[in-house]
């Protein structure tokens, strides 16, 4: 598979098989992915990987707690913005329609969320966390190191989907991990594994702004 194939390729999968993945691929993925780009070459990012009983065991804590109040932090002040707020919400749009989950259908909306917190049944979860002393610079580090992991995911043969909602459980999933909240905040889950490829959720046509929209060329 090419670079241009697997950024291609990537999408944020909502459906897993039931399919577990071997130790040894995880691990050369991530093995890989400490090559990713970070200034000062601090590389800021730190996870842990479950799988099996100490996964669901963690989500079903996460079932059972509220959200946590205040958020670890905002992810929604860019719908201040019209085009973002046009974004997103076509994205929910879009998202719901293709299961089949009309807007006033609460019961399969809560549903749907309930399977965000299991992360779709994925069978490998990472879980990505850093030192709250780290900032904006290092925050785009983990996200680069988090980019280069979904696409050699992709090389792998395997889906993922980054998951800032987890967020909304930082402390649980924190302390379930024998991480400090005081010295370390969570930035998200990454579910992987094998896609459900034919899954209408799998399948919605993505959107991105054309390319002259967000970038300029001068000079040439």
């Amino acid at each position: 598979m090419t670079v241009s194939e697997a950024v291609l390729s990537r999408r944020s999968v909502r459906q897993f098989l039931d399919k577990p993945v071997d130790l040894d691929v995880i691990r050369s993925i991530l093995d890989k992915a400490r090559w990713a780009p970070s200034g000062c070459n601090f590389q800021p990012w730190e996870a842990s990987v479950l799988t099996g009983e100490p996964l669901r065991a963690l989500q079903e804590k996460m079932l059972a707690s509220e959200y946590q109040d205040p958020k670890e932090y905002d992810w929604s002040a860019p719908e201040a913005i019209p085009e973002c707020l046009a974004a997103v919400q076509t994205v929910g749009a879009t998202l719901y329609s293709s299961m089949g989950v009309s807007r006033d259908d609460t019961a399969a909306r809560e549903e749907f969320v309930r399977t965000n917190s299991r992360s779709f049944h994925a069978p490998v979860v990472l879980l990505c966390y850093m030192p709250r002393l780290m900032k904006e610079p290092q925050w785009s580090d983990v996200g680069m190191w988090l980019q280069t992991i979904m696409l050699l995911a992709r090389e792998a043969g395997l889906d993922t989907c980054p998951q800032e909602y987890l967020s909304l459980h930082a402390r649980v999933i924190k302390d379930y991990l024998g991480v400090s909240d005081e010295t370390h905040i969570f930035f998200c889950g990454l579910a992987i594994g094998y896609g459900d490829r034919k899954s209408p959720v799998n399948q919605w046509e993505r959107e991105r702004f054309p390319l002259d929209h967000k970038v300029k060329f001068l000079g040439f």
